[in-house]
């Protein structure tokens, strides 16, 4: 900020503290003009706008102890002396001799003096010298953060918080509800096909500001149960599907179930082998970004338990196969 501004500006009155103030009333009055003039407070009203900069600002140097001390010298040495430009033949009045003069020796009588240049220690060492800024900077700095730069309220802190759905709300998505630290109930929609481990962004939802300003969020992450017989794939559902070593072998008609849903049939050809997958379209997830699809998993199964008949039977129907054995391409395939 311009030293000059710190001449014109009363940042006291604007706040309508006095200049003893303490920092906990001067924060204490910033908040209530904060909340009355604040923008969201007052949409389209250019007046608190521009009336809520001028406290930001004002609170921006006085609240900050650094430069509230800054401040206080600057006006106390300057009252209302003006930093001009001086005249060809000497100092001219109201400028910078009146302000300075008296402390080094100079003043608006002196004519001809040579002026101050950067290398020679001037205006700028000059002040850097009086406000104790040393090479690293300082001075008449300004503020970051804030409304446009001035330093405004502060924003609310964000919240880290997490939810366990079933696998059916995740898949065709749901509106729950959450209850906040703070008590407070709050509707979250739950968009279809979301992941496990997902994160939801709540705006708003968080901590509110201490001093006026927006809220945090909510950051939500989304827990997914585990169903116990389908499986995510992207946008497909996958699901393992037993059929016996006749159905295999000869061939049928099988029901596949379906998410929240009638099942479907399947036609499984002659010889088809364990592992193979068959696709349903169209019965996956459904989000607004596409649809996935049904994966059926033919899995062969082996019957644990045999009758005497069974077995004799069985063994016959291994003598009438081929002598062949359905391995060899794979040995032949790591001996290369």
């Amino acid at each position: 900020m311009a030293s000059q501004d710190w001449f014109d500006k009363d940042f006291y009155k604007v706040l309508g503290v006095s200049k003893d103030v303490t920092p906990a009333e001067l924060k204490k009055a910033y908040r209530k003009l904060a909340r009355k003039y604040h923008p969201d407070s007052n949409p389209g009203n250019p007046a608190a706008e521009a009336k809520f900069k001028e406290i930001s600002e004002a609170h921006s140097v006085i609240g900050d102890s650094a430069q509230r001390k800054e401040y206080d010298a600057v006006r106390a040495m300057g009252g209302g002396a003006r930093f001009t430009a001086p005249r060809p033949g000497g100092g001219q009045a109201g400028g910078f001799d009146d302000v300075f003069g008296g402390m080094f020796g100079g003043g608006a009588r002196q004519q001809q003096q040579p002026g101050y240049s950067y290398e020679q220690g001037g205006f700028d060492d000059l002040l850097g010298g009086m406000f104790g800024r040393g090479q690293g900077g300082g001075g008449f700095g300004t503020s970051s953060g804030g409304f446009r730069g001035y330093g405004g309220p502060t924003r609310g802190r964000d919240v880290i918080a997490s939810t366990t759905v079933d696998f059916i709300t995740a898949t065709h998505g749901d509106q729950i509800t959450l209850q906040t630290q703070d008590g407070r109930a709050i509707k979250v929609k739950i968009p279809a096909g979301v992941a496990d481990g997902q994160k939801i962004k709540l705006r708003g939802q968080g901590q509110h500001s201490p001093d006026g300003g927006e809220s945090g969020d909510i950051v939500l992450t989304v827990n997914v149960r585990k169903h116990p017989v389908f499986e995510r794939d992207g946008l497909n559902l996958r699901v393992s599907v037993p059929v016996t070593f006749v159905e295999a072998a000869l061939g049928a008609t099988i029901e596949v179930p379906t998410l929240g849903g009638a099942p479907v049939k399947l036609r499984i050809a002659p010889g088809t082998p364990s592992g193979r997958v068959l696709r349903v379209k169209g019965r996956g997830v459904v989000t607004p970004k596409g649809t996935g699809d049904l994966l059926a998993v033919v899995q062969v199964a082996v019957p644990s338990h045999l009758s005497k008949d069974a077995e004799e039977k069985l063994a016959a129907f291994a003598e009438s196969l081929p002598k062949e054995n359905p391995r060899d391409d794979l040995l032949a395939k790591a001996r290369d």
